[in-house]
């Protein structure tokens, strides 16, 4: 059992880089890029922005910086939120995230394992019919309808740094 978890996480090496490779190179072959805005940067500015973060690279230079950052765990800055690194932004993220999804499994646990119970005493029963409806019918619903019968959180109130929309510009990236 111990050899085949083994393989199966030596297997995963792999993929994840067959993942972030098509990621890089797709994201390059992508229309636009971090810094088109509705109203345009001035040609310095996007020059100046563009040789900051290595945009005027060759692409497989591009490519063995962002492998190299990625080994090391450096996620490099936001480009629309400068003042924070990705790496921040996801360590201010991380534990809400897994408050709020084991909040839901717990939540799922003790639901399934109660209602799972009242179907298994009722077998054809209202009982057993009750829990069956009550698992499909959000399954049918659209998700927007779903979700708006409990609303979540807002960034505001669980204190995300992204809950800042104003972003600044350092003085030394003009």
């Amino acid at each position: 059992m111990l050899r085949y978890v083994f393989r199966r996480l030596l297997t995963a090496i792999p993929t994840l880089f067959v993942i972030v490779t098509m990621a890089f190179f797709l994201i390059r072959v992508a229309p636009g890029g971090p810094f088109n805005q509705e109203r345009g940067l001035s040609p310095e500015i996007r020059a100046n922005l563009e040789a900051q973060f290595g945009l005027g690279d060759p692409l497989w230079l591009q490519y063995a910086h962002y492998l190299g950052n990625l080994l090391r765990g450096n996620f490099g800055p936001s480009y629309n939120m400068p003042d924070f690194t990705v790496t921040e932004l996801f360590a201010k993220g991380l534990p809400i995230s897994v408050q709020l999804g084991a909040s839901a499994l717990l939540l799922a646990l003790l639901l399934g394992s109660v209602l799972g119970t009242v179907a298994a005493l009722n077998q054809n029963k209202l009982g057993d019919f009750a829990v069956i409806a009550l698992a499909t019918v959000p399954s049918t619903l659209p998700s927007s309808k779903a979700s708006s019968s409990a609303e979540a959180p807002s960034c505001t109130e669980m204190g995300s740094p992204l809950a800042n929309n104003s972003v600044t510009v350092k003085s030394g990236m003009l």
